[in-house]
């Protein structure tokens, strides 16, 4: 079976010479394997098409592409974006009084999925000459005609629990709740106070103490558009799981929060569960996308894999278990499927992390007791040394001076007592990046772009792949690759990266990690990196430096630590223990609660050894 996909941000037909109809070979015999569309774009016919790639390979903006699939697939279409558009295959099964995690790239159909859950997408089945004229009838308001689409879809998964769900859905015997992925965009829906939205979704008259679990008790009387995009997070959270539902869908539940806050969302997702079994209606179930593992670890029953080519189609598979799925993923075999992902798998380093002396000469930056203060907020700073060659993660809640340490280091803004001996240039790459009217291609060009940084980070990091984009059209994950990049191509010996996993999946947190531990050993040079992903800050650290105080009041630099004692304080201070797996001794999080954690918890060993 073959799919033909346009990347329609890619294709500039008034920038090219219609490269792909002129030297397509059925084309030149007669064949009208290649027309254009009433958008001025090709339309490939995936019928006629031989797969032969000469359009791919002549395409002057890379947007074509001829992708051959098992034969298993066809028939197996539930939803496309529209003739030579991204195409899904198969859905996720949400399981009642249980917890489902979904776990993929960007781009293979996530929140597409959800949606069609949710009953937020009617899906096409692959039939996009359906689409338009359904459109039409949804606007307007044709309810029989939905109810239709609906049960067309029930008997297209027939034999399966998914037909008697759409069923359900199609009758309106069905509640679903669900949390959009960008909480940035609900201000622009609502506007009123905090409480006000949640007494108005409020179904089960838990919303109050939902949002003290979440510590949403000060933002209760401020202004929705007043909110951070951590608070926003917490109360799109919040409203979700307040709606009395039989299932629970949330896209993305940790993006703007700190690593405290995501446990505590975590616990509160599966508490609602755990709750919802003493009630009446016990078969409420819960369905998470989510990119930190480490959460997905700790909160999924079970797991769904997408996997495909991001932007162009995805596959779901069946569910695994959350040990099993999360192994597969990272291994790039699924084993059931007998499908490879990914050429080599992501391996973890067995030993224990080892403490490291460091010599005087090595020390590139030192810093005595310092002290920040503005507006209300107090940073208080522990003296400590940066070194050559190391890299120094950086972790704590959110509102407590790690940003702000960072622009102090920097040299953005002085120190209001205390001094810091910095001789050495720095590269900062800030927590929130702004996006403005430029194509990325020029941004590379004003960079002083050598050998090195091309192979060993514009490459890695995907850059080139978005290089023909406008800033304003890239994903996050895009712009924060992008971010990444035109900091490392700063020439510097410190290089201090805030939050440089925001927004990725975890394919792309996979190349960061590769990245800047290749940079940091090749170039001698140090990295400071704020990050709220444990996984990635266990991965990439080499020492840890740990904030405590009052978010928004008081910030204090505990110290600097070697990993074991570092992590030990972290992780204690969270309520989590780490262990090693058995099989392929990635770093888990135990079950909250479990005899694993319990046990580790009463020898005081928060921390793998």
């Amino acid at each position: 079976m073959r799919i033909a996909v346009l990347d329609r941000s890619r294709c500039q037909p008034k920038k090219c010479q219609q490269e792909c109809i002129k030297f397509c070979p059925l084309v030149r015999t007669g064949v009208e394997a290649i027309v254009i569309a009433s958008d001025g774009k090709p339309l490939i016919s995936e019928e006629l098409c031989e797969g032969c790639g000469i359009c791919i390979k002549r395409c002057p903006f890379k947007a074509i592409s001829i992708i051959g699939l098992p034969e298993e697939l066809k028939g197996r279409e539930t939803h496309r974006y529209g003739p030579n558009g991204f195409v899904l295959y198969g859905l996720p099964l949400p399981k009642p009084g249980r917890i489902t995690g979904i776990l993929g790239a960007n781009g293979t159909g996530k929140s597409t999925a959800v949606k069609i859950l949710a009953g937020i997408l009617i899906p096409n089945l692959g039939r996009t000459e359906e689409t338009n004229a359904a459109a039409k009838n949804e606007r307007a308001g044709n309810e029989s005609v939905e109810r239709e689409r609906w049960m067309d879809v029930a008997r297209h998964f027939a034999g399966t629990e998914l037909q008697n769900y759409f069923e359900r859905l199609a009758r309106c015997a069905v509640k679903t709740a669900f949390k959009p992925q960008y909480v940035d965009a609900i201000p622009k829906i609502y506007s009123g106070e905090v409480k006000e939205l949640l007494e108005r979704v409020d179904e089960r008259g838990i919303a109050l103490e939902i949002a003290r679990k979440l510590e949403l008790e000060d933002v209760l009387r401020r202004e929705i558009s007043a909110l951070s995009g951590g608070e926003l997070q917490r109360v799109a959270v919040a409203a979700c799981l307040s709606r009395d539902a039989d299932f629970y869908f949330l896209d993305e539940i940790t993006p703007y929060l700190d690593i405290y806050q995501r446990v505590k969302v975590a616990k509160v997702i599966r508490e609602s569960v755990a709750e919802a079994e003493k009630e009446e209606n016990a078969g409420r179930a819960v369905l998470v996308i989510e990119h930190d593992l480490a959460i997905l670890d700790m909160l999924a029953d079970t797991i769904h894999i997408f996997y495909g080519e991001p932007a162009r189609y995805g596959v779901v598979t069946m569910p695994k278990g959350t040990n099993r799925g999360i192994n597969e993923y990272l291994s790039g075999y699924l084993r059931a499927e007998n499908v490879r992902i990914r050429d080599k798998p992501i391996e973890f380093v067995a030993h224990p992390p080892k403490a490291i002396v460091r010599k005087d000469e090595e020390v590139i930056a030192e810093f005595t007791d310092f002290r920040k203060e503005w507006d209300g907020f107090c940073l208080i700073s522990a003296e400590g040394r940066i070194y050559k060659n190391e890299i120094l993660g950086i972790v704590g809640r959110n509102a407590t001076g790690k940003s702000t340490f960072l622009k102090v280091i920097a040299g953005k803004t002085p120190p209001s007592a205390g001094k810091i001996s910095l001789s050495a240039k720095i590269s900062l790459k800030e927590q929130y990046l702004k996006r403005f009217d430029m194509p990325v291609r020029e941004i590379l060009e004003r960079l002083q772009v050598g050998d090195f940084e091309r192979v060993e980070v514009l490459e890695p990091l995907g850059v080139k792949e978005f290089a023909d984009k406008n800033v304003l059209d890239l994903s996050g994950g895009e712009l924060q690759m992008l971010a990444v990049a035109v900091s490392l191509c700063q020439p510097a010996e410190i290089y201090a990266l805030d939050e440089p996993s925001a927004h990725l999946d975890v394919e792309q947190k996979v190349r960061l990690v590769k990245v800047l531990r290749r940079f940091a050993e090749k170039k001698g040079v140090a990295m400071l990196i704020v990050d709220h992903d444990i996984y990635l800050i266990d991965l990439l650290s080499d020492r840890l430096m740990v904030f405590g105080g009052v978010p928004s009041v008081k910030g204090e630099i505990r110290g600097i630590f070697n990993m074991r004692e570092g992590m030990n304080t972290f992780l204690k201070d969270l309520g989590i223990t780490f262990r090693r797996d058995e099989k392929t001794k990635r770093p888990r999080v135990n079950k909250i609660g479990s005899a694993k954690d319990r046990e580790q918890k009463e020898r005081g060993e928060y921390y793998y050894s």
